[in-house]
């Protein structure tokens, strides 16, 4: 018997094979679905304690996975300056001002805030310390662009981080200077961390806090499971504290959903301690689970800091920045594969992308582990010959579809024509066979799995823009881009067997949706609604209570 029925519904099990019906009915006993099929079976099963709940004809899917995400970074946004509709510096400086007043934040007190895009300006040019400075000289204050890979502080703030004319040079970041050959306020990769590194301190209840109100916005999307570097955000101190968090919020019942940790160490002493301490990719419970070793190796397009082969079309002496130097990604990626660990690389520019290749190419050959999942984050650029290697290596593409909204205003303008085709080539990696998951990046792009769906499908905004969709040859059908935000995520952490489609055994996490979303026009997906959201056989969210 059941504990649980949906039926009359439009069931996507993402087990069928194209062309094949899906299901009507799911049953689910405790936190596993029981049955798969058609109404009359599956209603069969009930008897007088199960809940039955009418689907209507609207859909129900497996839960969404988010293969990348900073869980912590978007809970702290919460407590920054939203800048993200800001479409000047001046409407920077009066969103800043605004939030010292409305925070009433006393002199001397650290201010953030975060998501600016110069792309959204009528001149292409970032702030720089200058303008800050025009919101307060009280107050230290910093500004992450979007991507977060570029950071604008004011005087107060290079101050009480060190920087000054003599500290010019930091390994794997840059300290952009101006006119006079000094800092200018913009800091890029890990130059940031000068000023991110002087957050004030956090502790547990907070980070619980935080923590819990923003997984509740998850689950209110349709996610039910996410992957999360946390450490970019937080710092790579925080490990054991983070570890921590996470487990007691599990123990305590107080995770509701199920979180894997990407583990961003950069340096071969930290991963060193942290294998020493006996933790490995796949440890943990239901809700929480160590994942894998997490690198840099370069910024982002919008910022001109990804690493690229040849220089920026609109910057002509700028190759990007090259965050870890070639012998230390393979150092870090060999004591990983060595020892168990898996490894996700961001990489997003060419050179990038190619270097970390060749590197998973050799750890692959150094050590023989018989199923490695080597995963690249984002893979912005992928020329034909990154591809093949991708399909001959069998390299997981973990891909942001939402990122091409906001970036098709401004990669041909920095990669130029020949470049911007290879950007985001999800139809290419669907074609031959390469697995792929799907990921937000948030707080960087938005963490609503339909936003990203809508991107894939449509490779569009919600405005229907760029008309004629930008490089319409790689939108992936509807089908398509499901599967990388359920399977294709789920395979990315060697748990395509326990979730990411509705079959007999595996975890009842599921999504209803307002509507049948193979019926709808597919310029309105973002817009469709989640009406439900179950977590282990639990209804952990329903829309309107």
């Amino acid at each position: 018997m059941s504990d649980l029925i949906f039926y009359n519904g439009r069931v996507i099990t993402m087990e069928k094979q194209p062309g094949e019906a899906d299901a009507e009915a799911v049953a689910v006993s405790g936190d596993k679905i029981t049955a798969v099929g058609e109404n009359a079976e599956i209603l069969k099963l009930q008897n007088e304690k199960t809940s039955l709940i009418d689907l209507q004809g609207r859909t129900l899917l497996p839960g969404f996975n988010d293969s990348h995400m900073h869980l912590v970074g978007q809970a702290m946004t919460a407590e920054k300056a939203d800048l993200r509709t800001c479409a000047s510096i001046e409407e920077i400086i009066d969103s800043m001002r605004n939030f010292i007043e409305i925070n009433e934040i006393d002199k001397g007190h650290w201010v953030f805030g975060w998501g600016w895009d110069q792309s959204l300006f009528s001149e292409d040019i970032f702030p720089t310390r200058d303008d800050l400075d025009r919101v307060s000289l009280d107050h230290p204050v910093a500004i992450t662009r979007t991507c977060c890979h570029v950071l604008v502080a004011n005087t107060a703030a290079l101050k009480a981080a060190g920087i000054d004319r003599e500290a010019i040079t930091v390994d794997g970041g840059n300290i952009r200077l101006d006119h006079r050959g000094e800092p200018n306020g913009i800091l890029e990769e890990r130059a940031m961390n000068l000023v991110t590194d002087l957050q004030p301190p956090m502790d547990k209840d907070r980070l619980k806090s935080l923590i819990k109100a923003v997984t509740k916005k998850f689950l209110s999307a349709g996610l039910t499971s996410v992957q999360t570097d946390d450490l970019a955000s937080a710092g790579v101190e925080w490990a054991p504290f983070l570890i921590d968090v996470y487990q007691e919020l599990e123990k305590d019942g107080e995770l509701p959903l199920r979180v894997n940790l990407q583990v961003l160490l950069p340096e071969v002493s930290l991963l060193r301690s942290f294998l020493d301490q006996g933790y490995r990719t796949g440890q943990g419970g239901d809700y929480f689970k160590i994942g894998p070793l997490k690198l840099l190796t370069d910024g982002s397009i919008g910022g001109r800091t990804a690493f690229l082969t040849r220089p920026y079309e609109d910057s002509p002496d700028n190759c990007g920045v090259a965050v870890l130097e070639r012998g230390e990604v393979e150092e870090l990626v060999n004591l990983a594969t060595e020892n168990g660990m898996q490894c996700a690389v961001h990489a997003i520019g060419d050179a990038a992308v190619k270097m970390v290749l060749e590197i998973y190419r050799e750890a692959a050959r150094l050590y023989s582990r018989p199923d490695p999942r080597f995963r690249i984050i984002h893979v912005s650029m992928a020329s034909p010959e990154i591809l093949d290697c991708f399909e001959q290596q069998a390299v997981i593409a973990d891909v942001q579809p939402s990122f091409t909204p906001s970036d098709y205003l401004l990669v041909d303008e920095h990669l130029g024509p020949e470049r911007a085709a290879w950007t985001y080539p999800w139809k290419d990696f669907a074609d031959r066979g390469i697995k792929m998951g799907g990921g937000s990046d948030c707080p960087v792009e938005n963490y609503e799995p339909l936003e990203g769906i809508h991107a894939a499908v449509n490779r569009q905004d919600r405005n229907g823009n760029p008309p004629g969709k930008w490089h319409p040859l790689q939108c992936l059908n509807l089908e398509e881009a499901l599967y990388i935000y359920t399977m294709g995520s789920a395979y990315c952490t060697y748990e395509e067997d326990e979730k990411g489609s509705i079959a007999p055994g595996k975890l009842a996490d599921l999504v209803v949706l307002a509507e049948d979303i193979t019926l709808a026009d597919p310029a309105r997906i973002a817009a469709i609604k989640v009406d439900l959201t179950v977590v282990g056989g639990e209804v952990v969210f329903c829309r309107g209570e």
